[in-house]
C-alpha cells in the first residue's frame, strides 16, 4: 500500500510560479509511473503531466507544455511538480498519483494510489 501526501499549494498571482510536491511512503515508489492530475470545480478531474518510473520520460496535457515541470527523486520517493507563468485557468485541487505500471501514462484511470490533494488558486 502506498501513502501520497501533497504539498505545496496556495494562492499564487498569474504569471507567478508554484512548485507542488509529493511524498510516498509505503510500497516501491521507484517502480511506479506517477503522475499529477487536478480537478476544478464542476469539472471533470484531468491529467497534467506524468513520469515514468526512472524518470527519463515525461509526458504532459497540452494547456501546460513549456510551463509546468514534473520531476522525481527517487532516492528521497518523492515527486515534484514546478509551475511557472501559471494562469486562472490552472485554479484547481492538485493530486499525484502512482501506477503499478512502471510506464507513466496521462489516463487516470489506470493509477491506483491517491493522494488528498492540495489546492492551488491563481489569481487574475
Amino acid at each position: 500500500q502506498v501513502q501520497l501526501v501533497e504539498s505545496g499549494g496556495g494562492l499564487v498571482q498569474a504569471g507567478g510560479s508554484l512548485r507542488l510536491s509529493c511524498a510516498a511512503s509505503g510500497g516501491s515508489f521507484r517502480t511506479y509511473g506517477m503522475g499529477w492530475f487536478r480537478q476544478a470545480p464542476g469539472k471533470e478531474r484531468e491529467s497534467v503531466a506524468a513520469i515514468d518510473w526512472n524518470g527519463v520520460r515525461t509526458y504532459y496535457q497540452d494547456s501546460v507544455k513549456g510551463r509546468f515541470r514534473i520531476s522525481r527523486e527517487n532516492a528521497k520517493n518523492t515527486l515534484d511538480l514546478q509551475m511557472n507563468n501559471v494562469e486562472p485557468k490552472d485554479t484547481a485541487v492538485y493530486y499525484c498519483a502512482a501506477t503499478h505500471s512502471s510506464i507513466a501514462s496521462l489516463n487516470f484511470h489506470e493509477y491506483t494510489y491517491w493522494g488528498q490533494g492540495t489546492q492551488v488558486t491563481v489569481s487574475s
